[in-house]
């Protein structure tokens, strides 16, 4: 796990490799329970039985559960930066325009349908106030990766346009992520073509083929 985007983490950050099962396991059994009775009704008690864990054993590296949600939010966008960094490598950059969104977009939509409590945990953090910030911190980073993507496929760009282009990407899709995963899978799926397709018409002005 990489270090919050909050000043400190809300959680204790295990040292031995058998710490870290225990709080992986955790995060496990919260994210079962997030998607089986949902956030709200959750308990430390709960999540602990679930991983196999005491109570005193949660409280090791978690003062209480929102300190948990933070952490796995935090793994969340761990496993995000993976899945950016693998999609852009030295071939993407060649990739015609539609074809590398549709990889972006197809990435996310399989790292979402993979982890089942994702769409709990993204819809919750944007109403409490911390996760607000790491979210808004983790979105700065992507586009600051996606601006420096944007100088190689067209070096014409100043830095200002390439950050500009790359912020209203990235907030572009992280608000129509949100709205796909407020309802069910149908509606997930049409609008994450809709995604692909508004993304392709703005950024086909700046890189043409």
């Amino acid at each position: 796990m990489t270090d919050s985007p909050l000043a400190a983490p809300l959680w204790r950050v295990p040292q031995q490799a058998r710490s870290w099962q225990r709080f992986n396991r955790i995060l496990d059994a919260a994210a079962e329970l997030f998607v089986e009775v949902g956030y709200e009704s959750v308990t430390t008690d709960e999540i602990a039985a679930r991983a196999s864990t005491s109570v005193g054993g949660l409280y090791r590296f978690f003062p209480d559960k929102l300190a948990v949600f933070h952490a796995l939010l935090d793994r969340y966008f761990q496993q995000l930066r993976d899945l950016f960094a693998t999609l852009h490598s030295n071939e993407t950059m060649h990739l015609p325009l539609d074809t590398y969104i549709g990889q972006l977009v197809d990435g996310f939509a399989l790292f979402v349908s993979g982890n089942p409590a994702f769409r709990i945990v993204f819809v919750q953090a944007r109403l409490i106030p911390t996760t607000m910030a790491m979210n808004v911190a983790f979105n700065q980073e992507i586009a600051q990766q996606l601006a420096t993507f944007f100088a190689v496929r067209n070096p014409a760009l100043t830095q200002a346009q390439r950050e500009l282009i790359a912020t209203i990407s990235v907030e572009v899709a992280s608000t129509l992520d949100l709205l796909a995963l407020s309802r069910d899978r149908s509606f997930q799926d049409l609008v994450l073509a809709e995604t692909k397709t508004l993304l392709i018409a703005y950024l086909r002005e700046y890189f043409p083929q």
